[in-house]
């Protein structure tokens, strides 16, 4: 036996490097896996036959067991938790020698989790030489450049035949139950080692996404931006290239997530230099937009608040200045405004009215304009009369797109009751341009001539017959030689798209065979103008279906059990005060349009809870500042009331205050109580839903009444998360909350809508919705929050809370039975319940059959764009090529008008 000690010397030189000259093997129970594991004996390590590292990753068991992508990202996740970027760049040349070790598979590195050995304290290894003699050592130290060389470390070597078994055994129990080191944290290290920070002038635009996201927070998190958002990215850029400027339909279907998408393509506009980007979302998705885009990308935004008139930061804080003009002077390259105000901004003749948002909107260029749920801009035909009358936001849309570089429009479902509601945006993209659907005279620009040939129930026998769908737009060349060909033959010029020239003006007659075979053939069964891009929708709408990434493996297939079939019984107080709220809503109706707004603001409040109900009513009345919610939803049209409303106001408040709500009890129930097996929900994990601040804060508060022991997580809006255990409550910001929860130190979250998206809470297996949105996207998006790779369960449960005969079961009843009916091509339900579907029931019915009656059944959206998902190149993750933090957020906190002078 041999003792060493740091007071007697640096133990990097008088032990460990001697020890493994000539060594044959090395096995070693390390701390915590980082970089610096090797940092001093590389050259030593680089010799030897075999080395075997078992570290310590703060995972829990479930978190081995579980899939392993899962897995890999969490292990990615705790390895990119230091600042390992400032490391690599003080250390490349380790970073490298790292790299190459791991490759080269000389070194093996496995990984436990906490739940076998919550800390690796006890640091020991073998070392086994050609001889066939062996040492073990035990020791405090790490493989680091500290332990080694500066800390006081003490180390006890034996190399008797006990001793080194006894060692051994330690480690081989260890690695036995240890998982690999990801190949995600290996290609990490390479990409440290030969990471740059470059400026956007040496990148090839298709480089620029993952120069830019790369180091993210959907990235650092061990996640990344799904396989078909990275391609919508792409298309964006081959948009840009082929035609100049890009117009796109994004039509996934609802839950596919499309914010990070059209997120992803502006942050590259930006970037590139295009201009000023403004984003258009419905008033009560505004908060939501601009949280995600910081909390998953580092997309720093402005948002502007529809009452106040002003914009406000990432963190919620207000930016003063003059008024409704400020719209057109957002201080960030990229503003969220609501649609709402566009729609009250403009006349009956179409045009904006003065002083209002929409005429400071279109008085400004833009490098990108998106609107989301833009099935609302939509056209209709009056009885009698033989055109389509557009509504006032898609008056807007079609003046904004030719004050705009790009657009991009955005709905699960772009056919409402109507074919030509597609064509409706088709159109809006087709302003200012003639690459989307041709001249005035082309076959694409109604749905009458177009869609026989998209669904193939029209068939072309000659080139002559099929000649203006081919030329009228002319595509891009593209990898089309046909198409190539023609632009050739008539000295067409790469802007020019529409041509003029009939097929008998071909004089190539190998061109003309050539043609007349491509658009007569049939392929695979389908016609030319169903393959590829041949056809303008093709081109410019973007449409994948959840159940094609579900079949590609690229979305789980995670059975939902629903409960509860019996709704909540009302009390006394609740029917009291739905009294009030309808009495309120028939006063109110005597003197504005706009009653049945007021009525489904007012209702959906009370149904959610008695805390929401009384805050929403005691706004009303101007007892208290109206919440961001309420305000985002009157959309700055303000309320101002008068007696007979004011009474019935006071009654709903009366009636609440102080009553105890049934909503509690029966989310304690299923927490508690619900038979779910050997374990309650509670145990299990839960997410407890609703779409106001008002419940979501009063739930948190009731749960940590009830369960003091039990930390409690409210996760929602800029400065309003926290964490709440024993009555006490702490603020925090989301991604400690995040953190918390994977790390399972918090079983128990209530969320807000606004605050869901980019929360994956997998090791959670239960939901609650307190209150039903009506959005169908919105309840897809609650429940993808536990409905992931990596989710424990083989089945995840969630209960939906309705009070038994109000509107909220109704609707909750009729979008039920819509969930499980498939629908047409374009998509299955609509993103968003109107409010005047609500009053009558039946209409609400009618309306949502006829998104999901079935139309027609061909499909070539899924050849033209979810097969390619499988063949990913993109390998963002992986760049190594980067740009400087500083310098993204520099370009994005340039406002509009610096944006402009940057063009």
């Amino acid at each position: 036996m041999a003792r060493f000690s740091s007071r007697h010397g640096r133990l990097s030189q008088a032990y460990l490097a001697d020890r493994l000259k000539g060594a044959k093997s090395y096995d070693r129970i390390a701390g915590y896996f980082r970089s610096s594991i090797f940092e001093l004996v590389g050259e030593e390590i680089e010799s030897i036959g075999k080395v075997r590292i078992v570290a310590n990753a703060d995972l829990d068991l479930a978190d081995v067991q579980a899939a392993q992508k899962v897995r890999d990202a969490k292990l990615f996740q705790k390895f990119v938790e230091d600042d390992l970027v400032v490391d690599a760049a003080i250390h490349g040349d380790r970073y490298a020698k790292l790299h190459q070790l791991l490759v080269s598979g000389k070194v093996e590195v496995k990984v436990v989790p906490r739940t076998i050995a919550p800390f690796l304290h006890g640091k020991a290894g073998v070392i086994h030489g050609d001889d066939g003699h062996a040492i073990a050592f035990m020791g405090s130290i790490n493989e680091t450049r500290a332990a080694w060389a500066h800390n006081y470390e003490l180390v006890w070597e034996d190399s008797s035949a006990d001793g080194v078994a006894w060692v051994q055994d330690e480690f081989d129990a260890l690695w036995e139950r240890g998982v690999p080191l990801p190949d995600v944290v290996i290609k990490e290290v390479g990409r440290l080692a030969d990471r740059r920070e470059v400026s956007v002038e040496v990148l090839a635009p298709e480089a620029i996404p993952g120069a830019a996201l790369v180091e993210a927070p959907i990235y650092r998190d061990g996640e990344s931006l799904q396989p078909w958002q990275r391609a919508f990215v792409g298309i964006f850029l081959d948009h840009r290239r082929d035609y100049g400027k890009t117009r796109l339909l994004l039509a996934d279907e609802v839950g596919v997530g499309k914010t990070l998408s059209l997120a992803a393509s502006a942050l590259v506009s930006v970037i590139l230099g295009d201009g000023p980007v403004l984003i258009l979302v419905p008033s009560t998705l505004t908060e939501q937009w601009q949280i995600e885009l910081k909390d998953r990308l580092a997309i720093p935004t402005a948002r502007w608040h529809s009452t106040k008139k002003c914009w406000f930061d990432p963190e919620g804080r207000m930016i003063k200045g003059q008024g409704a003009p400020d719209v057109g002077r957002c201080p960030y390259a990229i503003g969220i405004v609501s649609t709402g105000l566009i729609v009250h901004g403009i006349d009956d003749h179409g045009r904006p009215k003065e002083g209002t948002e929409a005429q400071f909107l279109l008085q400004g260029r833009y490098g990108m304009v998106v609107l989301d749920e833009a099935h609302k801009a939509r056209g209709s035909q009056p009885m009698g009369q033989s055109d389509r009358t557009p509504n006032n936001l898609l008056k807007f849309i079609n003046l904004i797109a030719q004050r705009s570089e790009h657009l991009l429009l955005s709905t699960a479902t772009p056919i409402q009751t109507h074919i030509d509601d597609l064509w409706d945006l088709l159109r809006a993209l087709n302003q200012g341009t003639e690459f989307v659907l041709g001249s005035a005279f082309s076959p694409w620009a109604k749905s009458e001539s177009a869609l026989p040939v998209l669904t193939g129930e029209r068939k072309f026998e000659s080139l002559r017959e099929g000649w203006d769908y081919l030329v009228n737009p002319t595509p891009p060349v593209g990898n089309d030689t046909v198409i190539a060909d023609i632009r050739e033959e008539f000295g067409m010029r790469p802007t020019d798209w529409v041509l003029t020239k009939l097929a008998a003006d071909i004089t190539n007659p190998v061109l003309e065979a050539k043609a007349d075979l491509a658009v007569v053939m049939i392929e695979n069964g389908l016609g030319y103008f169903q393959r590829g891009s041949h056809n303008p929708l093709l081109r410019h709408v973007v449409l994948r279906k959840r159940r094609d990434l579900e079949d590609l493996g690229l979305i789980p297939k995670l059975p939902v059990d629903t409960h509860p079939t019996q709704s909540v019984a009302t009390s006394p107080a609740f029917e009291a005060a739905y009294k009030a709220a309808e009495a309120f809503t028939a006063a109110y109706r005597k003197r504005s349009k706009a009653a049945g707004f007021m009525k489904t603001l007012l209702l959906q409040r009370i149904c959610s809870s008695h805390a929401a109900g009384i805050a929403t009513a005691e706004a009303l009345l101007g007892k208290r500042e109206l919440d961001d919610e309420t305000q985002d939803e009157l959309d700055g049209a303000g309320f101002y009331n008068v007696e007979a409303e004011r009474s019935h106001l006071q009654d709903l408040i009366d009636a609440l205050t102080g009553a105890s709500d049934p909503k509690l009890k029966a989310v304690r129930y299923f927490l508690d109580e619900h038979p779910a097996g050997t374990r309650t929900w509670r145990e299990m994990g839960a997410i407890v839903f609703s779409q106001y601040f008002d419940t979501a804060s009063w739930v948190a508060d009731e749960l940590s009444a009830a369960y003091p022991d039990q930390p409690i997580a409210l996760y929602a809006g800029a400065g309003k998360s926290r964490i709440i255990k024993g009555g006490v409550s702490t603020s925090v910001l989301r991604p400690v909350i995040k953190k918390l929860v994977s790390q399972r130190e918090i079983a128990l979250v209530v969320a807000t809508d606004a605050a869901c998206e980019g929360l994956n809470l997998q090791t959670l297996g239960t939901l609650i919705n307190v209150d039903l949105p009506w959005n169908p996207s919105r309840l897809e998006q609650r429940i993808g929050r536990i409905k992931r790779f990596g989710q424990t369960r083989d089945r995840v449960d969630m209960a939906n809370l309705t009070y038994a005969g109000t509107v909220d079961e109704k609707v909750y009843r009729v979008l039920s039975e819509r969930l499980r009916v498939s629908s047409d091509i374009f998509g299955t339900l609509p993103e968003t319940i109107d409010a005047d579907w609500i009053d009558d029931i039946e209409t609400l019915e009618e309306r949502l059959r006829d998104y999901t009656n079935p139309r027609e059944k061909a499909d070539p959206f899924r050849a033209r764009y979810a097969n390619d998902l499988v063949q990913d190149d993109t390998r963002w993750n992986e760049a190594s090529q980067v740009l400087a933090r500083s310098d993204i957020d520099q370009m994005l906190s340039a406002g509009w008008v610096e944006q402009k002078r940057r063009r």
